[in-house]
């Protein structure tokens, strides 16, 4: 199996994160926070199928689809990584995909270029996920997939593009990003996003300050979030309070913004929670978002 993290950076990640950690299989307790080892030396589930919807190696779609017949409610899942190939791909997003499959929830789980890819940055990491995002409505009767109310889940760097999806609507006249028919996304659950470009490119975080400026490419207006207020979409971020690599300021300030334009944004602060548990399907952290997921669904 083949994992995009690598064993230096997942080191200094956890090493942020402060070990030590509990069993790979047990959610953290006592105080102590998961580390990445904890999630990516577990047993490895496997999607039902994969999508291309490119010719680059990444531009790649996951699809796990439950048991039974008829439509399936449908969760669009981006993963994190600091928007860097090199730090992570979808297959960190396994574990929680599976989980949800298992519920009788279907998940389109989407890769893209990085920064740090050939053609990533602005506007290639946009376009990819613009583009995988798109493809489901394609390939949606294949896999009996309802698209009536996706909703998308991003986590940490992926949390912002999970949330750029349901902004893109707001793109500026005359935008690189902008397509006719954008997916149309009814909620978003960020699990320790960096929504506010901006703000990340000032405030010391686990992907440094300058990464953000580099995704951005000096298209602020069609890539921080805030900036595309307001989304009218509604909007449940979860984080954790002993999250070393997403500051606390990061979830206060959006909300702030985006409640001040009108959106419906909550933030749910989740204790003894790091960054990886966001991620585990045992942990305390999962269970509120799979509520905020199901609620979303319902509504």
């Amino acid at each position: 199996m083949k994992f995009a993290l690598r064993a230096g950076l997942a080191g200094a990640l956890t090493a942020l994160m402060v070990a030590p950690a509990p069993a790979p299989t047990a959610p953290a307790r006592s105080g102590g926070l998961m580390t990445w080892p904890d999630l990516l030396n577990r047993k490895h589930p496997s999607p039902t199928a994969s999508v291309k919807y490119g010719p680059d190696p990444l531009q790649v779609v996951d699809v796990w689809v439950p048991r039974g017949s008829g439509r399936h409610p449908t969760v669009l899942m981006v993963h994190g990584g600091c928007w860097q190939t090199d730090i992570a791909d979808r297959h960190i997003m396994d574990w929680i995909a599976d989980d949800l499959r298992r519920r009788g929830i279907a998940v389109w789980n989407i890769d893209y270029r990085g920064i740090d890819r050939p053609g990533g940055g602005f506007p290639g990491t946009f376009n990819d996920v613009a583009a995988a995002a798109d493809a489901l409505l394609q390939h949606a009767r294949k896999y009996r997939l309802d698209t009536r109310r996706v909703v998308a889940v991003g986590h940490s760097a992926g949390g912002h593009l999970a949330l750029w999806l349901a902004g893109r609507p707001r793109l500026p006249a005359g935008s690189a990003l902008r397509t006719a028919r954008p997916l149309p996304i009814a909620t978003v659950v960020s699990l320790g996003g960096l929504p506010d470009l901006e703000l990340a490119g000032r405030v010391a975080n686990g992907c440094g300050v300058e990464v953000a400026g580099k995704l951005a490419g000096g298209h602020l207006a069609e890539t921080s979030i805030p900036r595309l207020a307001p989304l009218k979409v509604p909007q449940r971020l979860v984080n954790g309070l002993e999250d070393k690599i997403i500051p606390i300021e990061t979830a206060t300030d959006y909300r702030r913004k985006m409640r001040a334009a009108g959106d419906d944004v909550r933030v749910r602060w989740i204790r003894r929670t790091g960054h990886v548990e966001l991620i585990a399907p045992e942990t305390r952290a999962w269970a509120v978002a799979i509520a905020d997921i199901r609620s979303a669904l319902r509504r």
